[in-house]
C-alpha cells in the first residue's frame, strides 16, 4: 500500500463529530456532559467564543449555540465538567477548530471555585483518552500564554511538551503519541 492509501484509510477509521448520541464520559470524580440552558449562569464567567468573553446568559446562551452549530458541522466537541458529587459544572473543556490532519486542538477553563482540586486534570485526561481511542486523533495539540503558570503545568503533568512560541505571548505544546504499526 503506498503513502498516500496508508494516510486515507488512517482518517477514514477516525470517528468525528457528529455523534448519534453525544459523548458524556464519566470518571471517577468528575463527568464530562453536553452544556445544558440551565448551565448558562453559572458559566458566564469561562464562556469564550472567538476570543470573546461572555457577560451575560443571554450572551453565553448565543455562544453555545454556536458552538453546538460547530459540533454539528463535526468541528468541535465542547463539554461542561461535572463535579460528581454534587452536579454542579466547575468548567468547560473540549477539542476546537476542526480535526484537520487527525489533529485536534484540546482546550479547557474552570471556574475559580474548583480550581487547585484536581478537576482539569481528571477532565483533559478524559477527554485525552476520548480522542485518541474513540475519535482516533493522531495528534493532540494546546495552546496558552507565557504567563499562565497553571496551564504550563498542566499541560507538562499530562506529558505535553513545548514545541513552539507562537507570536510574543503564546506557546504550544503536543502530545506525543506513541502509535506501533
Amino acid at each position: 500500500m503506498d503513502k498516500k492509501n496508508v494516510k486515507n484509510t488512517q482518517y477514514n477509521q477516525m470517528k468525528l463529530p457528529p455523534y448519534s448520541n453525544f459523548p458524556n464520559i464519566k470518571g471517577e470524580k468528575i463527568s464530562l456532559r453536553q452544556i445544558e440552558k440551565s448551565d448558562l449562569e453559572d458559566i458566564i464567567e469561562i464562556s469564550f467564543y472567538n476570543a470573546v468573553q461572555a457577560t451575560t446568559a443571554e450572551i453565553a446562551g448565543e455562544m453555545q449555540t454556536k458552538i453546538n452549530n460547530d459540533y454539528k458541522e463535526g468541528n468541535t466537541v465542547h463539554w461542561g465538567i461535572v463535579e460528581n458529587s454534587t452536579g454542579k459544572i466547575a468548567g468547560t473543556c473540549g477539542y476546537y477548530r476542526g480535526f484537520e490532519n487527525a489533529t485536534g486542538e484540546l482546550g479547557c477553563v474552570l471556574l475559580p471555585q474548583f480550581r487547585g482540586q484536581g478537576f482539569m486534570t481528571m477532565a483533559m485526561q478524559l477527554a485525552i483518552d476520548f480522542g485518541l481511542n474513540n475519535m482516533g486523533l493522531q495528534r493532540i495539540w494546546a495552546i496558552t500564554t507565557k504567563q499562565n503558570s497553571q496551564a504550563i503545568s498542566l499541560l507538562e503533568r499530562l506529558q505535553f511538551i513545548k514545541t513552539t512560541e507562537i507570536g510574543d505571548d503564546e506557546i504550544e505544546y503536543e502530545l506525543r503519541i506513541k502509535r506501533s504499526l
